[in-house]
């Protein structure tokens, strides 16, 4: 929607593209339509989700716009160096150099590797999956085995679905568990919303409690009503504990998903080795500050405890992923205002499909990577095996790369030998708009 002003100066009202929480934009420009140049970009006030807030990268896009370095045409290197071409031949170039490998080596001969933009972008959103089913290879990698994959697999194992992701509910809580997570800098993950500070600091206002888990002081730590430097790495040592104290004192109630809920006696049998006093060394933190915030976590009105980045991409991020809903579930907070809801799409998201009461199920390792024999999950492998899948010599090895949206070289495991093997391919086509690593 365009409202004009007097003059030549007029208002666009737009929904950020940078990340999941889609802040409104009021962006007013300056001329005709035919050389329009942007001036001041803030938030839309009266945006029925963000209210106005926007953050420091919302307020910069105009940077982003008028970017020098930002493709305006496709690039096809030529003698070693970059020269921009039409459409045409840029497709044309891809037909002459991929199908060729793809006819001499087979379909899995392609990699394709897809980048985090491509869920804040409706193309990458409807497109990208017939381009993945058009390539036809069985070598796609993502950039969510870098990081949040420990978290769908456990969604998926616990409720049926890799999507099927309970988030906090922060603007009802009474009590927000958060460990490896710093929303002050990044509005939330798995949970992004807009102004995630402000919700925070409602939260405080109302006589709420935050409780941060973090070896460092975050931003958020440092707001919260406590901080629990844990050790890196020990959070399921932590949860697990949590789990004992719960059982020891006959604090768990499952609450309304009662009727849905199994092995329950299971987890406490588990459970039972990990007191507070046996994993204190483990995780830094006193015996008694643990048995506390179990008794807290139990007795809040409401109560969520949440989990992100830091606990993802450690060594037992699918366990400490499981357990953050175990602890929901075992304090009757899963699915209940205040607590971790699932959420719920317009229509004909994967998570609304599949058998009531257990979805589509999750099937883990349908295939193993050529060389190391790492497992697939959720249709894709590990982004920490590209390289070594495209610098190995033999049957299957990949001698073209499609990236859409990433750049590999900086963001994934190995990024060195990465670098050297993308060098040695036959061919790569990169969909981005910058000429990136």
């Amino acid at each position: 929607m365009v409202s004009t002003e007097p003059g030549d100066t007029s208002v666009a009202f737009r929904t950020c593209p940078l990340c999941e929480a889609g802040c409104g934009l009021e962006i007013t420009l300056h001329g005709t339509n035919g050389s329009q140049r942007v001036g001041r970009i803030r938030g839309d006030r009266d945006d029925v989700f963000s209210h106005g807030f926007i953050c420091p990268k919302g307020s910069t896009l105009r940077q982003l716009h008028e970017d020098p370095d930002w493709l305006r045409r496709p690039m096809v290197k030529r003698d070693g160096e970059f020269v921009p071409v039409s459409w045409d031949e840029a497709f044309a170039e891809v037909e002459r150099r991929l199908l060729p490998i793809v006819e001499r080596l087979g379909r899995d001969a392609v990699g394709i590797y897809v980048g985090n933009p491509n869920a804040h972008s409706l193309a990458g959103l409807i497109y990208l999956r017939p381009l993945i089913r058009a390539l036809g290879t069985t070598n796609v990698f993502s950039a969510s085995t870098v990081d949040q994959r420990p978290k769908e697999i456990a969604s998926g194992l616990m409720f049926g679905g890799g999507l099927t992701v309970p988030v906090p509910d922060v603007d009802r809580t009474d009590f927000l568990l958060m460990l490896g997570a710093n929303p002050y800098a990044s509005n939330g993950s798995l949970a992004t919303a807009p102004d995630w500070p402000g919700r925070i600091e409602a939260l405080l206002a109302r006589g709420g409690r935050l409780v941060v888990v973090d070896p460092r002081r975050s931003q958020t730590a440092a707001v919260a009503s406590e901080h629990l430097a844990i050790r890196a790495g020990a959070d399921p040592f932590l949860l697990m504990a949590l789990v004992n104290v719960l059982a020891a004192d006959a604090l768990i109630d499952l609450g309304a998903p009662e009727p849905y809920v199994a092995g329950v006696d299971e987890v406490v049998r588990l459970a039972e080795p990990f007191t507070p006093e046996a994993v204190s060394p483990v995780t830094g933190l006193p015996a008694d500050a643990i048995r506390r915030l179990a008794r807290e976590l139990a007795g809040a009105p409401s109560a969520c405890v949440y989990g992100r980045i830091g606990t993802t991409t450690a060594e037992f991020g699918t366990l400490t992923s499981w357990l953050v809903d175990v602890l929901n579930t075992l304090t009757g907070n899963l699915d209940r205002p205040g607590g971790a809801m699932f959420t719920r799409a317009a229509a004909g998201a994967s998570n609304t499909r599949g058998t009531p009461r257990y979805g589509r199920g999750l099937k883990l390792h349908r295939r193993r990577s050529r060389v190391r024999g790492l497992g697939e999950t959720l249709g894709e492998l590990p982004a920490a095996c590209m390289a070594e899948e495209i610098d190995t010599p033999g049957d299957g090895q990949i001698r073209a790369m499609v990236t859409v949206g990433g750049n590999p070289v900086v963001s994934t495991p190995n990024a060195g030998r990465l670098d050297a093997a993308l060098a040695g391919l036959e061919f790569m086509v990169a969909v981005d708009p910058y000429i990136n690593e």
